[in-house]
């Protein structure tokens, strides 16, 4: 098979003793532009080529992405049109264009590669709950929206990089905080905290990321003597409550404390005492005292 100047695609019989030639002259060939069949042609040598058509050959230096290795690659090439005549790798010399092409290259590979720290998947998952409670005064920060606004965040930090590699979390941290406007941050720490603080004092990490709202898992006896349901946001969003024994197995989950204190308590009560007797479960938890200790012995 042989690529032409014009691009098409030709081939010639695997017994003629064209095949083994590097170049060839056509002269005559037949079928459609996908799938050429080569009816007359002469070898040639590249020399002839460069001599023949020197006003028409082109050197030109190309970067590209290369996606196994998520890093750039650039080569030399000297072509006549469609045909490469030769090739030489080359250093990649960072700058803003070879920062777009990596760019390009890390999007299309998929945003998930990039080296995100859990404290800034966390960030992240914040902000677009607000923007989900709130409005597009937040940012948006979905893969979508990351990829439609790369070349304002995403270009300025590859300036000086050729690999994902050089690209640290720390990088990528910065490129993505800068997004947030100043005036939402201190807003962001009071409606979307980063942990809850149990009325035991116990700080109790916020999961943004999960399908059913924000959420936190808390022994139930620290939530003792809690007679409002946790909510962010300006109390717009109540936290989902997932409940846990002492041995932090899940007991309930639930939106609504109170309700929970007035209702399915006393079942979930009576199975706690038979499996954890040594910890307190009093008859009226809303009232009762919040703890993360078992009952002092002879109680």
């Amino acid at each position: 098979s042989f690529v032409l100047a014009n691009g098409r695609g030709a081939s010639v019989d695997p017994a003629s003793v064209l095949a083994r030639a590097p170049y060839i002259a056509v002269a005559e060939l037949t079928g459609t532009a996908a799938n050429g069949r080569i009816l007359l042609a002469v070898p040639t040598a590249q020399a002839d080529i460069e001599r023949l058509f020197a006003d028409q050959i082109d050197t030109a230096d190309e970067v590209t992405f290369d996606r196994t290795a998520m890093s750039l690659r650039a080569r030399r090439r000297k072509r006549l049109h469609a045909i490469t005549l030769a090739e030489s790798p080359l250093a990649v010399a960072p700058s803003v264009t070879t920062a777009r092409i990596l760019a390009a290259g890390l999007i299309d590979a998929g945003l998930d590669r990039l080296p995100w720290s859990k404290p800034l998947k966390q960030w992240r998952d914040r902000v677009m709950f607000l923007r989900a409670a709130e409005g597009e005064e937040w940012p948006d920060l979905s893969d979508a929206g990351l990829a439609a606004t790369s070349e304002s965040w995403l270009v300025p930090t590859l300036s000086d990089k050729t690999a994902l590699k050089e690209f640290s979390a720390g990088d990528l941290s910065d490129a993505l905080m800068a997004l947030l406007p100043w005036s939402l941050r201190a807003r962001m720490e009071r409606e979307a905290p980063t942990h809850f603080e149990a009325p035991t004092g116990t700080m109790l990490a916020i999961d943004y990321e999960t399908g059913q709202g924000p959420t936190i898992a808390v022994r139930l006896q620290e939530l003792f003597g809690l007679t409002t349901h946790p909510s962010i946001a300006q109390g717009k969003v109540p936290l989902v409550l997932e409940l846990l024994s002492p041995a932090h197995r899940p007991v309930q989950v639930t939106r609504d404390l109170p309700g929970f204190w007035r209702g399915s308590y006393a079942a979930v009560r009576s199975d706690l005492r038979g499996r954890y007797p040594r910890h307190p479960w009093p008859d009226d938890p809303a009232n009762a005292t919040p703890t993360r200790r078992v009952k002092p012995r002879g109680t």
